[in-house]
């Protein structure tokens, strides 16, 4: 196989390598942002569960705290009347104690209330502030859940063309040379390197004078000293020239 086809097939190869990248990982953030998106609902729809469950805990305990208030205020009323009509010290003061500590147990009931009933309010916002998140969330789902699975289906489609065509180039190579240059894309994502002028045009480290004469031949591929890469000669092509033109110019019109 001629330098210059092995040269050609490492060039497609690495093309589509760079292309399969993109294309993974642009699978790998869309999936994972939708799975993102999902886990969130979840999460937010069994956090609203849990606090409505306490909410009702906690409403049911204040009606029975309340329930209990009113008992209390019904012995009051009755130890009021007990204490007219002692006839004795001795009787009123034992009915005097009996409703001191029923009114003391009474003020503590009204407190523990009013802390019941600071809690259930600040639960209610809590609850509304997630249900409207989860409301908000579930609609930004159902708005763009179909438009990414639609994106994903057709980035899997590219994946897949992709890959087909990298086995027909990698077949193309010589055994050794893609074994090697698998090797190098351990460490490399981009494998291939050039040299016009004695320079790595991935690197940009200048090589050995020796090595880059060896290169010049056009007869073989080298690895660049300093990053590895699988490196060849590649000719100035007029169309560099041109591009260059081209540029100056947009950049002369735009002045």
């Amino acid at each position: 196989m001629k330098i210059e086809e092995q040269i050609d097939a490492l060039e497609a190869l690495a093309a589509l390598d760079a292309e399969l990248d993109d294309l993974t990982g642009e699978l790998g953030r869309e999936r994972e942002s939708l799975s993102g998106k999902k886990q969130q609902l979840g999460e937010l729809n069994e956090k609203v569960d849990r606090d409505r469950l306490s909410l009702a805990d906690m409403e049911r305990l204040r009606s029975e705290l309340v329930q209990e208030l009113r008992q209390m205020a019904v012995q009051i009323e009755k130890s009021r009347e007990k204490l007219g009509r002692c006839r004795t010290e001795r009787e009123a003061n034992a009915a005097q104690r009996e409703m001191e500590e029923l009114r003391k147990l009474y003020r503590d009931r009204e407190i523990e209330i009013e802390k019941l009933a600071d809690l259930i309010e600040q639960a209610r916002g809590e609850i509304e502030n997630m249900t409207s998140q989860r409301d908000g969330l579930r609609s930004e789902l159902g708005t763009t859940e179909g438009a990414v699975t639609s994106r994903l289906g057709e980035v899997e489609r590219q994946v897949g063309e992709r890959r087909d065509a990298r086995k027909a180039a990698a077949a193309r190579l010589p055994a050794v040379l893609y074994r090697r240059y698998e090797q190098v894309r351990k460490r490399r994502p981009r494998a291939v390197a050039f040299t016009e002028e004695g320079t790595c045009s991935e690197c940009h480290v200048r090589m050995p004078p020796m090595l880059f004469q060896q290169l010049l031949r056009g007869q073989e591929l080298a690895a660049c000293p300093s990053c590895s890469r699988i490196i060849y000669f590649r000719r100035h092509r007029p169309e560099d020239d041109e591009a260059d033109d081209s540029a100056h110019d947009n950049v002369t019109d735009g002045l």
